[in-house]
């Protein structure tokens, strides 16, 4: 028997601007579509806030064949951090460097060149007490700046305690 086909869909997410910021007003991602009316988000979002990568989303397409996204069917318990990385203006070594010291920590990740940024994927299964730690020494060296695009219940509650 073989593997049914896997199907990519561009999913499209209508973003709030506040402070021109983000720097679109659309932000496309890839998914895995499940044929089911729902799609798996198979990227780190950029912008979008409340998503995660592996998050399960109701997804429909407009008049003219655009894949919109809908509200989360299942989440997938990752977490999305946004970094704006300052050590060496941003630069591809430093962005790299940061996934570096994330990957070890079993956080995957990307980073793009335009705004110095890196964005994390952080299972359920990365040691989320050791990220948080990380991410507040890298804020508090001024290396980068952090935002919590989509975090889970157990990563507040350590955020907290």
């Amino acid at each position: 028997m073989t593997e049914p086909e896997v199907k990519y869909v561009k999913l499209h997410f209508r973003l709030e601007i506040e402070d021109d910021w983000p720097p679109a007003g659309v932000e496309n991602l890839w998914a895995v579509d499940q044929g089911d009316g729902t799609v798996k988000l198979d990227n780190v979002p950029w912008f979008a806030r409340g998503i995660a990568c592996g998050d399960v989303l109701a997804a429909s397409p407009d008049e003219v064949g655009v894949l919109w996204a809908g509200d989360v069917v299942r989440p997938s318990e990752n977490c999305t951090i946004r970094l704006i990385v300052f050590r060496d203006g941003g630069s591809g070594a430093a962005r790299q460097s940061v996934l570096d010291a994330f990957r070890q920590l079993g956080v995957g990740g990307e980073g793009i060149e335009r705004f110095g940024m890196v964005a994390l994927d952080v299972p359920p299964t990365a040691d989320l007490a050791q990220v948080q730690r990380l991410l507040d020494h890298g804020v508090a060296k001024e290396w980068w700046d952090m935002e919590e695009g989509c975090v889970t219940a157990q990563w507040r509650a350590l955020a907290t305690s």
